[in-house]
Formats: C-alpha cells, sequence, structure tokens
C-alpha cells in the first residue's frame, strides 16, 4: 500500500506541477496578446468592381483580390471539401484538436530521420489566429500564443463566423484571396457551380499554391485533389460514387482573360478609377468592396475607338512617312533578330515585320515564324516623305524610293482589296503608328452621363486622357457662347454684324491687335446666322465687344467652360484653355434647351453592403416601387434641373449651329443625312483642332492636337482634322437610329428670311430659310449693324446702331484665333 500511497503522491504533485506549468504558460505567453475582439465586426479587404452601363465587367482594383461571401452562401460541398482537407473535426474542438495533434506526434515520431516532411495538425482556428493576428514566424513561442488565441476566439465567435473568416482570408494562389476569387481565377465559375473535383481542388491549395499549380505541377495538383477527394468520401462528406467520379475528372483552369469583357475603356476606366479616389480614398477603393455602375455604353465606347483611331490614322498617312522602327541585316538567322526588335507601344493589331526583297512594284515582308507576304505598291503609296511642320515630300513612285532591304515596318494584314476581291497571296499593308494625339467624347445631353470616352490613340502609348487633362484653346468652338450672350442681349439670328478690318491698340510698347478671318477678306454688314456658320472672327470680336466681354465671361463660366477668364477680347475668339469634357458638356447644354448638367462617369457607388452611397440621378420618384404602382401610367419624375439661359436663345444657338452643318465649316457631315449641329475649331498656327456637336439626343466632341503643340500642318483645321472623326462616329452610333428635328421651345416663332442678308422672305424663295426669333425681333423695315454706324436695312430702311446700356469696357490685349 505504501507503494500505491508513494505512486499516487509522486503523481499529484506532477498533476500540480503539469497544471503550474500550464498556469504559468498562459500568464507567460498570454501576456501582450493582440485584441481578438475585432475579429466579431472584421471587414476583410475586398476588390471593388466597375461595371459598364450593361452590367459588364470593365475593371478590379484590389491590393488583395478578394470577394467577401458570407458563410451561409458559401455551397455545403466548398465547405466540406475544405473541411476534410484542413480540420475534419473542426465543429466539435474547442480550438486545438488534441485527438488530431496527439495523432500528428506518433506519426512525426515515427517519421523521425527518415526525411519525410512532419505532420501538422493546426486547426481552422489556429489558422484563423496566426492570418490575422500573429506573424507567419516558425517557434515555439509563436504556436504557444497561437493556441491561446485559439481558446480566446473560440469563446467569442461563433463557429460559422471563424470559418467565415478562414474561407474569405486565405490566400489561394492565382493573386485569389479567399475561395470566391479562386473559383473565378481558376475555373471561372461563381461557387455555386463548382464540381466536387474543381472544390476539392481549390481545399488542396491553403498549405502551399504554388506546390500544386494547376499547369506546372499538374501531376502534383491531381494527386492532392484525389487525397482531398478521399477525405471527404473517408467522412462522409461524398458517397464513394461520387469519389470515384470525381477522381476521374480532368484538372482544367481557365484561362486569364476569361473573366474580362472584351471591351477596351482604358481611358474611361482609369477616369473612372481617379474620381473614386478622389471620393473615397485609396482605401475605399482598393479594400472597399464598392460595386460602380458606369455610364459607359459598350457599343459606342468601340465606335468611339474606332472612329479616334481611323481619324488619327488618316491624318498621319497624309503626313508622310517617319521611317521604319528598327533595321536588321536579312542574313541567316533574321527571323531571330527581328523577334528580338521591341514591339513598340500602340502596335495593337498590327505586326512587325522585315522587308527582305523589294522592288519598283512590290516588297515582300518577313516575320519570325519564317512567313512571307506580299507588299504592294498601292498599300504604301502614300508614303511620302515626312517634312518640318508636317509638310511631306511628293509621292514615292516606286517601292524603293521609301522601303530598303533589312527595314522593320509596322503591317497590317489584309484579306481582300477595295473591290472585295480576295487576295490570291498573303498580301499586307505598310502602316505607321500615329504621334498625334486626339480625344473624342459622347455623352447624355440630357443627363450629363458620358456613354463613352477615348482619351488617345492607344493607352499603351500614354495614359495621359486629352479628354479630360490636356487643357487647350478650342478656337472657334468657343464662339457659340459669344453668340449666345448677343442673343441673350436683344439681338436676333438675323442682326447684322460688320465684317470688316478691326485694330485695337493694347497700349504703349505692344503693338496692335488686328484680328482676321481664315479667307483673310471682309464681307461687309452680314447676319449673325452667317458669322457661325461662316467662323467669322471680326464679325465674333464686334459682337463681344459690343456686349461686353464682362458679359461673355458670365456665360463661360455659366456653361461650365471655364473656371476663371479675364475679359480680353482675344478670349472671345477661344484663347482661354478648357477640356474637351467641359466643351461637350457646354454644348449638350445648349442642345437640352439651356438646363444644367453635370458630366458624371457612373450612375450608382453601392458599398459592400449593398447600400447606395452614391447616385447621379438623385430626383425624387415617388410611386416608382413596384408595390406602389396600381398599374396605370408611370409616375412622373421631376425634372429639377436648373435652367441657366433663355430655352429661345439655346435653341436659336442650336440652329444656327445646325446651319454649321448645312451650309458652314461643318457641310462634309451633313451627307450623313441626320439631323445635327455643331461647330468647328482651330487655333493660331493649327496647332488645336476641335468639332464639338450634338443630334437632339447625343452630344459628341472631337480634339485632336500634338501634346507638345506644334502645327498641325499648314492646311489642316478643325473641318479637316477633327470632323471627319465626328462624323465617322455619328455614321455608326447613329445608324438605324431616327433623328428627329431639334426641339423648339415655346414661344419661339419661325420666320422666312433670305439667309445672306437677314431680311423677309417668300416661303420656298432662293435662299430663303426658316429662322428662330423671340417675340418681337423679327425682322422689320429697320435693320440694325452692329459696329457699323448708320447702315442700310436689308429691305431699304434704316437703323441706328446701339448697344445693350450694359455694355462693358473692352480689354486691352490677346491674339485672335479662328
Amino acid at each position: 500500500m505504501r507503494w500505491l500511497l508513494g505512486l499516487f503522491t509522486m503523481l499529484l504533485i506532477m498533476a500540480i506541477g503539469a497544471a503550474g506549468a500550464v498556469l504559468y504558460g498562459f500568464h507567460h505567453f498570454g501576456r501582450g496578446l493582440p485584441d481578438y475582439e475585432f475579429l466579431a465586426d472584421y471587414e476583410p479587404p475586398v476588390v471593388t468592381r466597375v461595371h459598364a452601363g450593361d452590367g459588364r465587367l470593365l475593371a478590379e482594383y484590389a491590393r488583395n483580390k478578394r470577394i467577401f461571401v458570407a458563410i451561409d452562401a458559401i455551397p455545403k460541398r466548398v465547405v466540406k471539401a475544405f473541411l476534410a482537407a484542413e480540420d475534419k473535426n473542426f465543429y466539435n474542438h474547442p480550438g486545438i484538436d488534441f485527438i488530431s495533434l496527439a495523432s500528428a506526434v506518433v506519426i512525426n515520431l515515427k517519421n523521425y530521420g527518415t526525411g519525410r516532411r512532419p505532420v501538422g495538425a493546426s486547426t481552422i482556428t489556429q489558422q484563423v489566429a496566426k492570418n490575422f493576428l500573429l506573424t507567419n514566424e516558425v517557434s515555439i513561442d509563436r504556436k504557444a500564443k497561437e493556441a491561446i488565441l485559439s481558446f480566446r476566439i473560440e469563446r467569442v465567435l461563433s463557429k460559422d463566423r471563424i470559418l467565415e473568416l478562414y474561407l474569405n482570408e486565405i490566400y489561394l494562389g492565382f493573386g485569389s484571396y479567399g475561395v470566391a476569387a479562386a473559383a473565378l481565377n481558376y475555373f471561372d465559375k461563381p461557387l455555386a457551380e463548382l464540381t466536387v473535383a474543381e472544390a476539392a481542388y481549390l481545399a488542396a491549395l491553403p498549405k502551399a499554391p504554388n506546390n500544386y499549380h494547376p499547369t506546372r505541377k499538374h501531376a502534383a495538383a491531381i494527386a492532392r485533389r484525389n487525397w482531398v477527394i478521399g477525405q471527404m468520401a473517408e467522412n462522409g462528406f461524398i458517397t464513394q460514387a461520387e469519389a470515384d467520379a470525381a477522381r476521374t475528372e480532368p484538372l482544367v483552369v481557365a484561362t486569364a482573360t476569361t473573366t474580362v469583357d472584351e471591351t477596351s475603356a482604358d481611358y474611361f476606366a482609369e477616369e473612372v478609377r481617379r474620381d473614386l479616389i478622389d471620393r473615397y480614398g485609396d482605401t475605399g477603393l482598393y479594400e472597399g468592396g464598392l460595386s460602380v455602375r458606369t455610364t459607359l455604353d459598350p457599343k459606342m465606347q468601340r465606335i468611339a475607338d474606332r472612329a479616334l483611331r481611323q481619324g488619327l490614322e488618316e491624318y498621319d498617312r497624309r503626313h508622310g512617312w517617319r521611317g521604319p522602327i528598327a533595321k536588321i541585316e536579312i542574313v541567316a538567322g533574321w527571323g531571330d533578330a527581328l523577334a528580338k526588335v521591341e514591339r513598340p507601344a500602340g502596335l495593337g493589331d498590327w505586326t512587325l515585320g522585315a522587308v527582305v526583297k523589294a522592288d519598283a512594284k512590290a516588297a515582300t515582308i518577313g516575320f519570325p515564324d519564317g512567313s512571307l507576304a506580299t507588299l504592294p505598291y498601292d498599300q504604301m503609296a502614300w508614303a511620302r516623305e515626312w517634312l518640318e511642320d508636317q509638310r511631306f515630300g511628293n509621292t514615292p513612285k516606286s517601292v524603293t524610293e521609301v522601303l530598303s532591304v533589312g527595314d522593320v515596318v509596322p503591317v497590317e494584314t489584309l484579306t481582300e482589296n477595295e473591290k472585295g476581291e480576295a487576295y490570291a497571296e498573303a498580301t499586307v499593308a505598310l502602316r505607321q503608328i500615329p504621334d498625334v494625339g486626339g480625344a473624342l467624347v459622347a455623352m447624355d445631353p440630357h443627363t450629363g452621363r458620358v456613354l463613352a470616352m477615348s482619351g488617345g490613340y492607344s493607352a499603351d502609348m500614354s495614359e495621359f486622357n486629352r479628354a479630360t487633362q490636356a487643357r487647350r484653346q478650342p478656337g472657334s468652338a468657343f464662339k457659340p457662347i459669344v453668340y449666345l450672350a448677343g442673343l441673350d442681349s436683344g439681338y436676333s439670328p438675323a442682326t447684322r454684324i460688320l465684317d470688316a478690318p478691326f485694330v485695337l491698340d493694347q497700349g504703349p510698347g505692344l503693338p496692335k491687335w488686328k484680328p482676321s478671318n481664315y479667307s483673310n477678306e471682309f464681307y461687309g454688314p452680314t447676319p449673325m446666322r452667317m458669322g457661325i456658320e461662316k467662323s467669322r472672327n471680326l464679325m465674333t470680336v464686334r459682337l463681344a465687344q459690343t456686349i461686353g466681354m464682362e458679359k461673355v465671361v458670365q456665360y463661360a463660366k455659366r456653361f461650365g467652360v471655364v473656371d476663371e477668364m479675364q475679359p480680353h477680347l482675344s478670349f472671345a475668339l477661344g484663347a482661354a484653355e478648357t477640356t474637351l469634357l467641359r466643351m461637350t458638356t457646354a454644348y449638350s447644354m445648349l442642345v437640352n434647351g439651356g438646363k444644367r448638367i453635370t458630366p458624371s462617369l457612373f450612375d450608382r457607388v453601392v458599398d459592400r453592403h449593398g447600400r447606395t452611397v452614391y447616385r447621379h440621378d438623385d430626383r425624387p420618384c415617388n410611386g416608382c416601387s413596384s408595390a406602389s404602382w396600381n398599374g396605370g401610367p408611370p409616375p412622373r419624375i421631376p425634372d429639377n434641373r436648373e435652367q441657366i439661359v433663355d430655352p429661345a436663345s439655346a435653341y436659336q444657338v442650336v440652329s444656327m449651329l445646325e446651319g454649321v452643318v448645312l451650309r458652314g465649316t461643318g457641310r462634309r457631315i451633313a451627307e450623313l443625312g441626320k439631323t445635327l449641329g455643331g461647330k468647328t475649331g482651330t487655333t493660331n498656327e493649327n496647332m488645336d483642332t476641335w468639332f464639338v456637336g450634338f443630334s437632339p439626343d447625343l452630344a459628341v466632341g472631337v480634339f485632336v492636337g500634338f501634346d507638345q503643340p506644334r502645327t498641325l500642318g499648314r492646311r489642316d483645321t478643325g473641318s479637316s482634322v477633327a470632323a471627319p472623326i465626328f462624323k465617322l462616329f455619328m455614321a455608326e452610333a447613329l445608324d438605324g437610329v431616327v433623328t428627329p428635328d431639334f426641339r423648339i421651345p415655346p414661344g419661339v416663332r419661325m420666320v422666312w428670311i433670305d439667309h445672306d442678308t437677314g431680311a423677309r422672305a417668300e416661303p420656298g424663295a432662293r435662299g430663303a430659310i426658316l429662322e428662330a426669333f423671340k417675340p418681337g425681333t423679327e425682322p422689320t423695315g429697320e435693320s440694325m449693324v452692329i459696329g457699323g454706324g448708320m447702315g442700310p436695312a436689308p429691305d431699304g430702311g434704316s437703323a441706328p446702331v446701339s448697344a445693350p446700356a450694359s455694355a462693358a469696357p473692352v480689354a486691352t490685349s490677346g491674339s485672335g484665333l479662328y
């Protein structure tokens, strides 16, 4: 009995010692542990997704690509796959699985010295403690802290919450954080569509994703996946038949491009990104899990990209060939040398080829794979020599005047000739990446929703967005603002303005300012309408001087063209810098009847919890819910847009801008047969060219110019450079669309007048047009001539020249533009 008592005493002492050791361990390792209670409300960083107006995915922004999914939304098969692989007793242990731990100790002792990797026994709770609260340090100290935190976490959080944190936090390779992101990245599927085999593969990854890469280590990936499938069957999560079927399923992952929509909107998406950062900061964008529904119309975006690229390419080819990309020797191994030539940014769908043979009629183009194609003379005849100031030489008479053996050049593969006939052999055309910049913006003029935005030829060449970041002079595209101010000052489209020399003394030591028309001619008293249709500088300056530049500045700011502008007369000709987006918005407010709009790139922003945090259309809609609608007429939504100008004045400008298309500087656009209006713009020395225009329900702006301002060419104006791009866009965007007439506001009277004189005319008479007048401003026996003293009226009467009493002082500096 004594020895039993001694044994009991020894065991008791050992138990007390062990308990003391445990208590000491809890005290020692439990001091200063990180706060774990925040896990109850923890929200992991998740990806922000940006969608087009039709729901297509445009871009994703995240530091860690993660899509948070609540535990009750994760399919059972996915949950069971991870439990089978990582912690089959998860719902039964207190944070530490002592049974698995003991088993792992026995196995590791048996394997000691064999070189096998030790078996682990970390529970999911322990992994949560490590991933959220500790480091990856391999030490007894860290394991002890991990165990203590696991017990504490289990007391605070439910099992489902712990599992939810784990499944949304773990890294599973392929840039995937959490199971939902992994399902998309590996298989291009939502969680609900994963098969047993696919779920098992994802569950095989937490330990070491790179060790089970689906392509580089395919055999190991299959073996690990099948082991997980076996564990699922052994633990009763699936039947044996399901396990056998899953093991035979091939492991095939989706390509990287399958989760990205084909619509390219790089400039638009980058502008959205900058806007979101301004609103919600870096953290909100990259970790906030926002869902952004943009205003982008994918079809219009594709049209915009094509129109802008084609227009820039056509301009560039008109101004000559700047030479090959590189030069190589055509000797044995030339294909390898060609393959090493760096592919230039902006090459797009074109390819680089080397001239391996050339004569007067054609060149033979070789490619890195050894294939050959013919480049006929007619597909490179455009390649005149480029000269300084965008001048160019004569049309080449042979291929060898342009190309030499060894030249590396961009080419485009052709399938048929201009007659639609298929080529008998591989044929290519000589191409050149434009060095000129440009932009196109398409907008809903009634809401400000930006439907398309192309900020340059290629975002690969430069992310600089010429639609929003390039501040350039609009030239004559600004003139409608001047004429609008004039119409609001009591004048009419038939008011005659003197088109004659204008000289302004700018002060001591400064030359006299002498603006001129583009034609360098003078046309005498001319109706206001012709001043805008023919883009007459002298008429615009005289009108601005009469009404006062302060009023012009006020209207420019009211329409958002500029934030600040000095009241100098040169600014009446578009000398103040602005952006294409601002100009397109201003024209939108003309065609919508003078209602204020704010340009917007997105309709709605929703946070990770589904709450709307931004909505562009903030109008109340009483009775719009399906529960309150009784099947009668749809609810009327109030129009809360601010009226910033007389609707009649806005329509008069729109009517005159329609005349620009029908009879003026934009008349080549009239060939489309649509209801369109707009205005060209060209600055001094042809450095910036514009066309901003609209249909009744679509506003479009185009800008073309070099990033470092220099002349586009002696004869290159808004009419020949920007307007053709506008035409290309509208031809496709409005294809099949019936465009109504521009909307005439109440109170406007349509009167037949002579287009050239502004006098009344008989309906149908030669040169007669219907002109818009406010009541009491129709032509009578008297006629006003702005800037010309006493002048004869078109119908034989006369009238004194007068200006409204609010005429302002005239500034004394500036330069002329056209």
